[in-house]
């Protein structure tokens, strides 16, 4: 993939004996044409997503939004089987969607799917993962209303010691929306959202990249949790976290574009778990 930026995991193979790796899509507007993306979502999407979509006052903005659940369904549909116009998405109190998985269990691959959406100007990234909680950000760093400084002030004492120390500009951006990207796919993947203070659990970086350590709330145990960050695009950061049990498998695919077809994805070893 071109502008891949993931140099701190290894490209591995997947063993017949292994878990379904965690599934990852990122996947830029451009690769469905206006009339391609308004086409399909005229036919998969349900009455609240097209309600939705109508609400938009900027055909960018709209485009942005028939894009990114386009893609959800396509997935669900290659990955549960279920046909992209009858998957029925259910939403919790806090905006979460989740897929309703019929009584007698997806047509592919068992009971369980669990998927989480992110998009940013131009950008949709989507993770899907069985048995477990998944949550995804992506955040691009050239974005024109930045607010960085704002958005410091919501990390725990450390996390905003560690971004003051880094060089004035891109460096010290960079550093911030390293852990925002992580800290939103945290409290999403718990089903939270911004509902978890930002400051209430905290992240230990690497220089570059990956996480050395991480300081949950106090209001959950000393749960192992994965965290994967990744650069699909140059100046576009993106954060994946998913619990890690015995039975979570240690290989995310990365697959980059539209997902027309099952074409091979990028693969990668998933980083040790943190606690």
């Amino acid at each position: 993939m071109t502008g891949l930026v993931a140099a701190q995991y290894s490209l591995t193979a997947l063993e017949p004996d292994r878990p379904e790796p965690v599934k990852l899509w990122f996947c830029p507007n451009d690769e469905l044409t206006p009339t391609l993306a308004t086409t399909l979502a005229t036919h998969w999407l349900d009455e609240h997503e097209r309600e939705i979509a109508a609400q938009f006052l900027f055909e960018r903005d709209r485009r942005q939004y028939l894009v990114a659940h386009t893609l959800v369904r396509r997935v669900i549909a290659l990955e549960g089987g279920v046909p992209e116009a009858e998957a029925v998405i259910w939403r919790s109190s806090r905006g979460r969607p989740f897929l309703h998985k019929p009584v007698e269990g997806l047509p592919r691959g068992g009971r369980e799917l669990d998927f989480n959406l992110s998009h940013t100007a131009g950008h949709n990234f989507l993770g899907v993962v069985r048995r477990h909680r998944i949550g995804v950000d992506v955040e691009r760093l050239d974005r024109d209303d930045q607010g960085f400084d704002a958005v410091v002030q919501t990390f725990a004492d450390e996390e905003q010691a560690w971004v003051a120390r880094a060089a004035p500009g891109r460096p010290r951006n960079r550093r911030v929306l390293r852990l925002w990207t992580l800290k939103e796919a945290y409290s999403k993947a718990r089903g939270l959202g911004l509902g978890l203070p930002f400051d209430s659990f905290a992240f230990t970086l690497a220089e570059d990249r990956g996480v050395r350590g991480f300081r949950p709330p106090k209001t959950e145990s000393a749960h192992p949790w994965r965290f994967i960050e990744l650069e699909p695009v140059p100046d576009v950061l993106a954060a994946v976290a998913v619990a890690a049990d015995s039975d979570v498998p240690s290989v995310l695919q990365l697959h980059h574009g539209f997902p027309w077809d099952r074409s091979a994805p990028r693969l990668l070893d998933l980083p040790e778990p943190v606690a």
